[in-house]
């Protein structure tokens, strides 16, 4: 087939032009003459013209008394040629206005006529240049039909042979396969269908696929070639493009609440010379030139703060941190984090903040504060509930807070009872943190705030105003996963030294994932950093939970694999 598609070339006599002049992209054409039903509920009725057998049931053609029809996706086994009203409800499926889930129904009707006057606007034969990825084609003898493809949407072509010529179109229909990227100028019509079409009055080819697309590529499924070959599962599946449209325009609505209530982007170094403001292990790279290891940050957190130390009282960073952990559904080596600062808050102005921001993305990207994730049911509506960590580990074993952090043996027997692995080696702290994972994260549906952790969890977090076992944290845990980690900052050198000091024996103990000491970062708060408040929010698992899917590697556009 590759030599095939070789030759093809071989005969285009022009080279590829080095610019293709596009007036619209797809999808910019479908909003000026389409509107999105959004799932409305309608019912209809009409004659039956055509049933297809199909993954999910039947797609059905549905027509009026005037000929203008409609698709009708169902479960049920309708008759050709039989009057049917059906209820279901309103969406486009390959910008096809389809009645989804059509159920028969008694309800009053809506004319197909008036549906499609509503959502469907005449095109008026626009005049329109636009360029994209053939992904179907179809000759019919002296006519072909096909699709172009472009990261915003899909339209139909139509090319006729009285329009483009006898030569051009006997080129197309020998040169064009699916998979070249093509180019075409045209004027818009609907067909019978309602279909969006552009009748071409010239083309181009603008880049010949030489490989075809991979067998059965609509919908493309294999796990292995979605992951190693993103740009196939971008051309493939709609779903793979709209989650990463998703994720753009997440990030841009992040930067916008951000910016327009004072806060500042910065940049903050990628390679560190001390691996810290997180707990975990480090990826270690050399510097030929300065000699010396330097690690792939854990976090921006320690640099931030310095940032408040110099006097810019609101700052934020969106980027990349590492950490050489495992690969699971919810842990990718190299993944995106949000980290804001605010100088004169603390950890309780963050959870106010925090629910107005996620009121901001889930209205301004979903229009509804309520959400269904994995066939869970999640509301948005602040407030969001508020628990204290130890209260939930009483809840599950009866035991209080005294037991978990004055008791180290008592705690390991319990772990070694509940199955945490190595449970013998552990340390205190992650004795404590494994334990409070396996009985209590996978319960917390939330949006439910978790407040006042244990201070040997929280080596950079203040120190509780009521209890000087805990510290000023919270994290926010939505369908049984951590979201954001937030908290009082300690601002006291003397007291975060001794924290660093601990985090070292940690270390020593056989921990990988405790922190370093940062001489530099100590100078820096002994110049004075103000009453501050800070919080991460993971950006991968925030788009996991907006798209509706289980695995990173679904928002993540090239995941970390192992080589073939």
């Amino acid at each position: 087939m590759e030599q095939e598609r070789l030759k093809k070339l071989e005969k285009i006599k022009e080279p590829y032009p080095h610019k293709f002049e596009v007036s619209h992209f797809i999808g910019e054409i479908r909003q000026m003459f389409e509107k999105d039903p959004t799932g409305e509920e309608v019912s209809v009725r009409g004659i039956v013209k055509r049933v297809s057998k199909i993954e999910d049931g039947f797609l059905v053609r549905l027509s009026d008394e005037e000929g203008v029809e409609i698709l009708a996706i169902t479960e049920h086994s309708l008759k050709q040629g039989e009057v049917y009203n059906l209820k279901g409800k309103l969406v486009r499926n390959e910008g096809k206005l389809t009645l989804e889930s059509a159920e028969p129904s008694d309800s009053p009707t809506t004319t197909i006529k008036d549906i499609k006057i509503t959502y469907d606007f005449d095109p008026n034969f626009y005049q329109i240049s636009v360029a994209g990825r053939l992904v179907s084609l179809r000759s019919m003898g002296k006519a072909i039909f096909g699709h172009l493809q472009d990261a915003t949407g899909r339209i139909q072509i139509y090319i006729k042979k009285d329009i483009v010529g006898d030569d051009k179109f006997q080129a197309f229909d020998d040169l064009f396969d699916v998979g070249d990227i093509v180019g075409v100028k045209g004027k818009l019509f609907r067909t019978n269908t309602g279909e969006l079409t552009v009748e071409v009055n010239d083309f181009k080819m603008l880049a010949k696929s030489l490989r075809p697309l991979p067998e059965k590529w609509h919908g493309l499924k294999d796990v292995e070639v979605r992951y190693r070959q993103r740009y196939l599962d971008l051309i493939s599946n709609e779903r793979a493009r709209k989650i990463t449209i998703l994720r753009s325009r997440l990030i841009s609505e992040i930067r916008r609440f951000l910016d327009e209530r004072g806060f500042i982007e910065v940049e903050t170094p990628i390679l560190q010379p001390v691996a810290s403001g997180a707990n975990a292990k480090p990826f270690i790279t050399y510097h030929n030139y300065l000699e010396q290891n330097l690690y792939l940050r854990i976090a921006p957190e320690l640099y931030l703060k310095r940032l408040i130390v110099g006097g810019f009282n609101r700052v934020y960073e969106l980027g990349k941190n590492f950490r050489n952990e495992g690969v699971d559904t919810t842990h990718n080596p190299e993944f995106t984090m949000l980290e804001f600062y605010c100088a004169y808050w603390d950890y309780k102005d963050l959870i106010k903040f925090t629910e107005e921001l996620f009121s901001h993305l889930l209205n301004r990207l979903l229009g509804t504060l309520k959400i269904t994730y994995q066939g869970i049911t999640l509301d948005f509506t602040p407030p969001y509930k508020v628990v204290r960590y130890f209260d939930l580990l009483k809840e599950k074993t009866g035991k209080d807070k005294e037991f978990f952090l004055r008791d180290i043996e008592g705690l390991r027997k319990l772990a070694i009872e509940i199955g945490v692995p190595k449970a013998e080696t552990l340390t205190h702290a992650k004795l404590l943190d494994k334990v409070f994972d396996l009985l209590v994260e996978d319960e917390l549906i939330g949006p439910v705030f978790v407040i006042d952790f244990p201070k040997i969890l929280s080596p950079l977090a203040k120190t509780h105003r009521e209890d000087t076992d805990l510290v000023e944290r919270f994290e926010l845990f939505v369908a049984g996963r951590e979201i954001a980690n937030a908290y009082t900052e300690l601002n006291d050198p003397i007291e975060q030294r001794s924290r660093f000091l601990e985090q070292l024996k940690e270390k020593e103990m056989g921990d990988e994932e405790a922190m370093q000491m940062d001489e530099d970062f100590i100078i820096a708060l002994e110049h004075g950093m103000p009453p501050t408040a800070g919080e991460g929010i993971g950006i991968d698992r925030l788009v996991m939970l907006l798209a509706d899917v289980d695995s990173i590697r679904e928002v993540i556009l090239f995941p970390a694999l192992r080589q073939r």
